[in-house]
């Protein structure tokens, strides 16, 4: 039998990306400015049960991955209960998480007890006074605190997400890369793609994949090519000798990953949006709200994956909302 989530480009379609809020205890440079966003209303924004029905039906469909994006999913009340009613949803193979890792250490050990398997953890410099520049805050002990936190409890893997930011966090590369000869962790660079929203970041930075590859070899070592994983996604993963981690390497604008790309996003909204550099987005929660039956909610779901284009501009023309709306 023919898949049920396959797209127009033949790519079967298995990962659900879950956004359950906009808010944030942070306000980095690229996703928040200083001026704020305008947030969602309370009324606009998916109930849990509303969330966990949708996800029941996709995973009747073949999502088999969902990982609980923000804004900071762990500044949503009650999530730790939805944690535990989401991990229990039939089909579902894996459930991970994105945070920013301030609230984390305080609640990983029942994010485990909840059934979460994995952690993502949005970090972008080791340095403090740069962590209080691009996040606003200055929490960088309680993020790394999260980190070994979830390392004891068994989150596994943990992987640690740094944007590469032009002009800020280069000095950071090599501290990042040797974190992985000290701790099991997977350190992922990631391009930074461009928003519309971003400001003074409006432009593409031109810090690259293939510019953190040098600076790690120049720095701390030549990187070696490893055979991937089933959970290491887009990543390109390579590690450097006697290392205990690994290091992955992201490159949506130089690299272009949407041939494989298998995944559909759930934002907070309600809406279900087929490419993250598209603005096209197809609203599920109004099908929801007005009594729509789960077949009904199964053909909206197949309608968004049938609206997947083959490839991103590239150039993040057409992206006009921040991440903290979408998802990370």
């Amino acid at each position: 039998m023919s898949p049920l989530l396959m797209d127009r480009h033949q790519r079967i379609i298995e990962y659900l990306r879950v956004s359950i809020t906009d808010l944030c205890n942070l306000r980095c440079v690229y996703c928040r400015p200083p001026e704020g966003v305008k947030l969602v209303s309370h009324s606009d924004i998916l109930r849990y049960e509303e969330i966990l029905r949708i996800v029941k039906v996709a995973c009747g469909l073949g999502i088999r991955k969902i990982r609980v994006t923000g804004g900071e999913p762990l500044v949503r009340r009650d999530v730790l209960d939805f944690i535990s009613r989401l991990s229990a949803t039939e089909g579902l193979d894996d459930l991970g998480l994105t945070t920013n890792g301030v609230l984390l250490a305080a609640m990983a050990e029942d994010l485990k007890s909840a059934g979460l398997t994995r952690i993502n953890v949005s970090l972008d410099s080791l340095r403090r006074d740069t962590f209080a520049e691009i996040t606003g805050s200055d929490r960088l002990p309680d993020v790394l605190a999260g980190m070994e936190k979830a390392l004891e409890v068994g989150l596994n893997p943990v992987k640690i997400n740094v944007v590469l930011l032009q002009g800020i966090n280069e000095p950071d590369v090599p501290a990042f890369a040797t974190m992985t000869m000290e701790m099991p962790v997977d350190v992922r660079f990631i391009e930074r793609m461009p928003f519309a929203a971003d400001g003074e970041f409006r432009t593409p930075d031109p810090f690259s994949s293939r510019k953190v590859m040098e600076i790690i070899t120049n720095n701390v070592g030549p990187l070696h090519p490893v055979e991937r994983q089933s959970l290491d996604g887009p990543a390109s993963m390579f590690s450097l000798k006697g290392a205990r981690g690994r290091i992955g390497i992201i490159d949506p604008l130089t690299g272009h990953f949407c041939g494989t790309c298998n995944r559909l996003r759930l934002t907070a909204r309600g809406t279900l949006r087929p490419c993250l550099l598209s603005p096209r987005e197809i609203d599920v929660k109004s099908v929801l709200r007005y009594g729509a039956s789960d077949a009904e909610i199964a053909d909206t779901i197949i309608g968004a994956v049938l609206e997947k284009p083959s490839g991103h501009a590239g150039d993040g023309a057409l992206m006009r909302d921040g991440m903290n709306t979408i998802g990370g």
